[in-house]
């Protein structure tokens, strides 16, 4: 069966055609529809002026070229900016205008274009620690079941037919409970991204999961290292958490374990997948409910952990966002298209919608959820990292308020059990609130 697919103008009809029946208000409208309330407004006012037809996008391509601008034009723009170097290209092209109004001024785009090639626009650097400033913040502590959950791959190593062999650990802080060991062919997202499935599926959602900012909990080459993993956390109202690159003993707890992992259910390794993945169960269920724990006063971890209050979503939910603010959905490329401008965000962010609000003259504050993203100059056309939770030490609620009216799929696509130990079901705790389901 083919997938259903539509293109921006069939949305903007069907968005029209909903406000013509007038069963809803604007508002309820442009919820239903991921937009804002001002792009309502505007597809509202340009159907009313000039029907369907006028519903189309318009040329995004420059009216005057850069290299078609004339010299005396670009002499006048330079001399400008050499007189205001702190200027953008929308202050100097309104500045210009004024100034001689009969001459048919580039637009800003146009003249950031220009003053590049002429030397007197030098893109901002961006800052390392803007980077790594969501990251880096104090750890969350874990004072209940569920507070923090920690993942690492533990060392990989080669099994007795050859075969590399990459454990998955997931476990709860507060509880010492360890909630998965898997052995995965590789570190790849997706077959990571099954073991949180079914570890979600059976306990629920934790409030922050702590990790390395190794592959595939983070992508050092994407915005603020976000990964896809960490952007799917985020839609469910999980905050990712990261140590710092060479401090593991950050995640303390977590290695502890692995080096016991290591020691009781590595050495020697087993010949195949299969029985390794029998030797990582029967660990798991040891350690969990018989091993006694010093932390723990000497009980084993199932006597502290009970699953969470919040379940797994069976749809993803919306990320909420204020009524005042501006929607853009970034595209397939990582590009936001802003007021007849676009500018390069992150392809791991694509088809997902981030927020923009006005701080300034022309600078604008984007936002994924809860995550500070950066900001945009809109007279520069130039986009600036500056990664911040907005509630320092606080992870995002949205998925206990909107589970019920998310209409997404709760996942991306996942790909079938690769070479791995995935069969295994996932023991529930008996204290385990939630009903949980076992994978």
């Amino acid at each position: 069966m083919p997938w259903h697919s539509t293109t921006p103008m069939a949305q903007r009809l069907e968005f029209i055609q909903a406000l013509l029946e007038q069963r809803d208000s604007l508002a309820a409208l442009c919820r239903r529809f991921g937009i804002s309330q001002k792009t309502g407004y505007k597809w509202r006012a340009r159907f009313l002026a000039g029907g369907p037809a006028a519903l189309a996008d318009g040329s995004h391509a420059p009216k005057i070229p850069a290299h078609q601008v004339p010299q005396a034009v670009v002499a006048a723009i330079c001399a400008l900016r050499e007189a205001q170097p702190t200027w953008g290209a929308r202050k100097l092209r309104d500045v210009l205008g004024q100034r001689d109004p009969a001459t048919a001024w580039p637009a800003p785009s146009t003249i950031t274009t220009l003053l590049k090639r002429a030397g007197l626009l030098t893109p901002r650097r961006r800052s390392v620690r803007e980077r790594a400033a969501w990251a880096h913040t104090p750890l969350t502590a874990a004072a209940a079941p569920n507070d923090v959950w920690a993942a690492d791959f533990k060392g990989e190593f080669r099994l007795g037919d050859g075969a590399l062999c990459y454990p998955l650990t997931i476990s709860d802080l507060a509880s010492r409970y360890v909630l998965t060991v898997t052995g995965l062919a590789s570190t790849a997202s997706l077959p990571a991204q099954q073991q949180f499935q079914r570890c979600f599926a059976a306990y629920g959602l934790p409030r922050v999961i702590r990790t390395d900012n190794g592959v595939p909990f983070g992508a050092p080459a994407a915005l603020g290292g976000l990964s896809a993993l960490a952007v799917w956390w985020i839609r469910l109202g999980i905050r990712p958490e990261r140590i710092e690159k060479g401090v593991p003993q950050q995640n303390g707890v977590h290695e502890r374990m692995h080096r016991t992992l290591k020691a009781e259910a590595t050495r020697p390794p087993s010949a195949t997948f299969a029985a390794q993945e029998r030797r990582f169960a029967t660990w798991q269920r040891t350690f969990n409910q018989e091993r006694p724990h010093e932390a723990l006063g000497m009980t084993p971890p199932a006597t502290h952990y009970a699953a969470s209050p919040r379940p797994y979503p069976r749809r993803l939910p919306r990320l909420e966002y204020p009524a005042h603010v501006e929607l853009r959905r970034v595209d397939s490329a990582g590009m936001v298209h802003w007021r007849g401008d676009r500018f390069f965000l992150s392809e791991v962010l694509a088809s997902e919608y981030v927020s923009l609000t006005e701080t300034g003259d022309g600078e604008w504050q984007l936002h994924f959820g809860p995550l500070r993203l950066g900001y945009y100059r809109s007279d520069e056309l130039q986009f600036t990292e500056a990664l911040a939770w907005t509630t320092p030490g606080e992870p995002p609620a949205a998925a206990e308020r909107l589970c019920a009216a998310a209409t997404v799929p709760a996942s991306a696509p996942v790909a079938p059990p690769s070479p791995s130990l995935t069969s295994a079901p996932l023991p529930v705790p008996p204290s385990a609130s939630n009903g949980g389901v076992t994978a």
